[in-house]
């Protein structure tokens, strides 16, 4: 078997090798899209699967080909989704001060508090809800992803009340967004208070990062 599987490393590489590009439109640089490295990790899968299912020497050396090649098309398939999904919300919440992170098929939305609410408040700015209105038409047009929003706080104050916060304003950007008509079965929606900080909380700038909704969008398939 292992003699087919590395007969089909070489589809793999070249499925990899010519995969599409694009251009950070932050950084102006060209990159390999994501989806490169989905086809290739489903290509290595899919000669690894053919190969294990194949009789004869000839027939696992078959397979192995044919599963490095379905294995491609799958991979590649999810990254693509997610690429394309990650370009309009770029393009969609441009200037809303809501950064667009990509981490490996997965698109983050980070929300800060200074966009999204008042102080000590639940209520969603006028600008959270036009920003959000354009991250769900978004997200009605890919039904095929899981939508997790967390709430969280900086350390200030008592660690209750920060949890009840956070858990207040990740419901109060859920509920807006089913309201946009993102299917409710889609969301997961939690509060972490203060337990997941980015920043240090020994310093307002650091406090300021850590008050944030974090939208995380997974492909069902992952």
């Amino acid at each position: 078997m292992a003699k087919q599987f590395w007969l089909a490393l070489p589809l793999a590489a070249a499925i990899a090798v010519t995969g599409c590009t694009t251009t950070n439109p932050h950084s102006g640089e060209t990159q390999r899209a994501k989806s490169t490295t989905g086809a290739g990790i489903g290509a290595a899968v899919g000669a690894v699967a053919g190969a294990l299912s194949g009789d004869g020497s000839s027939s696992r050396r078959d397979r192995a080909l044919i599963g490095a090649a379905a294995g491609a098309a799958a991979g590649g398939g999810i990254g693509y989704y997610m690429d394309r999904q990650e370009a309009q919300l770029r393009d969609r919440l441009q200037g809303t001060g809501i950064d667009v992170d990509r981490q490996g098929n997965n698109i983050v939305l980070n929300m800060p508090n200074s966009v999204t609410f008042g102080f000590d408040s639940s209520e969603l700015t006028s600008s959270a809800r036009q920003a959000l209105n354009d991250a769900s038409a978004v997200m009605r047009e890919y039904p095929e992803t899981r939508i997790t929003v967390a709430g969280h706080t900086d350390s200030s104050g008592a660690e209750d009340y920060n949890q009840r916060l956070s858990q207040r304003r990740a419901q109060a950007v859920g509920s807006y967004l089913t309201q946009g008509g993102v299917a409710n079965q889609r969301l997961n929606i939690v509060g972490y208070g203060e337990n997941q900080p980015i920043a240090s909380n020994a310093n307002e700038q650091g406090r300021a990062q850590n008050r944030r909704v974090e939208i995380t969008l997974v492909p069902n398939q992952q």
